[in-house]
């Protein structure tokens, strides 16, 4: 099961947050005693590392973040590896698309370069001067205060958005902002062939598209010609076969990395598709 980042914030037992309608602000010391776990959001995210390690990666690329480093991830599925060497410890700022665009929208004069950089990338490297590590701090700072101003943070998430994107080091981050302004919808083709093979629910593949269950059931039957349970049920078996014959991934870790939740359900689907269960079938196309 992949684990929703932002919701994961809202309900972790800390004091250590500010929230407000499109904004999420808060400190994390992992707690998790897991090497691997898969995370996916809807909502865009900066991390910014006070100490520790952590691998993130995206379909594309793994990055490796350290402390003192930053990076910024648009909503999506990711994969993390933890260190144990020594504790991590992320200060995160969840920022809704919706925000990001009211502030390019306030600022087009400003931003008028040609859109010639890559926005395709799921994760970007956020170039970490000392007035951006100072604001950071700041930021940081209000996080042990009982009562801030809603209208105090608004102004500093505005000042962190200024302090990237006028960082001629952040040109990929700013096309990204700037491409916001263009979509109208997230692609459902597109985030379903990304992502399919995690184990979401529909309603959470629905949020990560931007659209609500009713509306994204309507617009996944306008692009695949049926059912996102049964669409999903064959795109998982199908990359699962393809596992099978080029991989050397046991059954069970091909059941989980294809996006089935137990073992049994998928040996049984399998072989409802494929004629027979997933050990037999790879002996077959091994000619064992």
């Amino acid at each position: 099961m992949a684990l929703e980042l932002r919701d994961f914030f809202l309900q972790y037992p800390t004091n250590n947050k500010l929230i407000g309608d499109d904004y999420l602000f808060a400190e994390y010391k992992c707690p998790i005693d897991v090497e691997k776990i898969k995370m996916w959001t809807d909502t865009p995210f900066l991390s910014y590392v006070i100490s520790g390690k952590k691998d993130w990666t995206s379909i594309y690329k793994k990055y490796t973040i350290n402390a003192g480093e930053a990076l910024f991830f648009k909503k999506g599925l990711y994969n993390t590896k933890q260190y144990f060497e020594e504790d991590f410890c992320t200060i995160v700022f969840f920022i809704t698309e919706d925000f990001i665009k009211r502030f390019m929208d306030r600022n087009s004069a400003i931003f008028k370069q040609k859109d010639i950089e890559n926005v395709e990338a799921q994760i970007f490297n956020v170039n970490v001067t000392d007035s951006l590590k100072t604001l950071i701090l700041s930021i940081f700072g209000y996080l042990n205060q009982s009562q801030i101003p809603k209208e105090l943070v608004e102004i500093k998430f505005n000042e962190l958005l200024y302090n990237m994107v006028l960082n001629s080091g952040n040109k990929n981050l700013l096309a990204f902002f700037k491409s916001l302004k263009k979509e109208q919808k997230t692609s459902v083709e597109t985030i379903m062939l990304k992502n399919f093979h995690y184990d979401l629910k529909i309603e959470e593949y629905a949020r990560l598209c931007g659209r609500s269950l009713s509306t994204f059931k309507r617009d996944f039957q306008q692009y695949f010609n049926e059912t996102p349970g049964k669409w999903l049920t064959n795109k998982r078996l199908e990359y699962a076969k393809t596992l099978l014959e080029n991989s050397e991934l046991n059954v069970n870790d091909i059941c989980y990395e294809s996006g089935f939740k137990n073992t049994s359900h998928f040996n049984s689907s399998f072989k409802e598709k494929y004629n027979y269960p997933p050990n037999q079938y790879r002996k077959l196309q091994l000619g064992q």
